[in-house]
């Protein structure tokens, strides 16, 4: 629910509502309202200000918190589950659910996933399958691993959240 205020328009006092996304300049001028997660949406800040995203069209269904792949796509900047079995590592993540064929929100590696669940504080995590986590590297001993990519994700801040860091995947 957004809040409401009084505004003059055309002489007469009107109820108005806040905005909580901004179409660009034809919004100028309007009251801003915080969004569902009691912050401004990125819509509402100056350019170069705000998270560090971008966008990518899913080329299947990714579920927030999920570890994303980028790639070409006949010339098409894409995304897909990130796997350390069929060497697809991570590139970033995404914090809400995207259908496929939609723009995918991308968060790059370095920056906080809070999308997660089952995580213990202090723990480090590597890539696991379709786009999750594991809790234990590849044994890069094991000859049943060879091709698969072995891939430090992070360490846990909280059960959800995971500080990821920028490291490169190793192919087994």
């Amino acid at each position: 629910m957004t809040d409401k205020y009084l505004a003059r328009v055309a002489g007469k006092t009107k109820r108005q509502s806040a905005i909580a996304t901004s179409a660009g300049v034809t919004d100028a001028g309007r009251i801003a309202a915080l969004n569902s997660e009691g912050k401004l949406d990125v819509t509402l800040l100056p350019s170069g200000i705000g998270a560090n995203v971008f966008t990518a069209t899913a080329k299947e269904a990714l579920s927030a918190g999920a570890f994303v792949n980028l790639f070409a796509d006949a010339g098409v900047f894409s995304a897909r589950l990130a796997d350390n079995t069929n060497g697809r590592s991570a590139d970033g993540f995404v914090s809400a659910a995207t259908p496929s064929g939609n723009a995918a929100t991308i968060y790059p590696l370095g920056e906080v996933n809070a999308n997660l669940s089952g995580l213990a504080v202090g723990n480090e995590y590597w890539l696991g399958i379709t786009g999750g986590v594991i809790a234990t590297p590849l044994d890069e001993d094991d000859d049943g691993n060879d091709g698969y990519i072995s891939q430090h994700l992070g360490k846990a801040k909280s059960a959800t959240e995971l500080v990821t860091v920028r490291d490169d995947p190793v192919i087994l």
